[in-house]
């Protein structure tokens, strides 16, 4: 092979089109847009999901649900994850060094998952019933 007999694949560079080039282009007249209607004409555009004044339907369609954005600030935490710490007093700044919850994290909650066997004190950290009847069963506390 030499330098001089490379070429690009068959297919892969393709000339641009010249509209309004005469009958003969094949791309004459009308410039391949057809004949009257909207997007023969310049600036012959519709906004996405429009459907020729027809109700759209995003607008058919009813309402429904909501998405709560304070939930993307509230973490979960295992409690089998929090009995592997070193440390027997947890807050939030503690969970967020040991990249158990989010650096964006506003609030952190404690959930019964797997168990737990040495005295913890949790503070500013939310419970649930199983995992606090747990700490406390095992001789821990927690404080708000």
């Amino acid at each position: 092979m030499e330098l001089n007999t490379v070429q690009p694949a068959k297919g892969a560079r393709t000339e641009r089109k010249r509209v309004g080039r005469g009958i003969g282009s094949g791309l004459g007249k009308t410039c391949g847009r057809g004949h009257k209607g909207q997007k023969s004409r310049a600036g012959g555009f519709q906004k996405v999901g429009f459907e020729g004044g027809q109700m759209p339907l995003q607008r058919r369609l009813p309402k429904r649900g909501f998405k709560s954005m304070i939930n993307a600030h509230n973490a979960e935490v295992r409690l089998s994850d929090i009995a592997r710490l070193p440390v027997d007093e947890i807050d939030l700044a503690t969970l967020m060094q040991a990249n158990l919850v989010s650096q964006h994290a506003l609030s952190a909650k404690v959930v019964l998952s797997g168990e737990i066997n040495r005295k913890l004190t949790l503070k500013g950290v939310r419970a649930t019933a199983g995992a606090r009847a747990a700490i406390e069963a095992a001789g821990g506390s927690l404080s708000e």
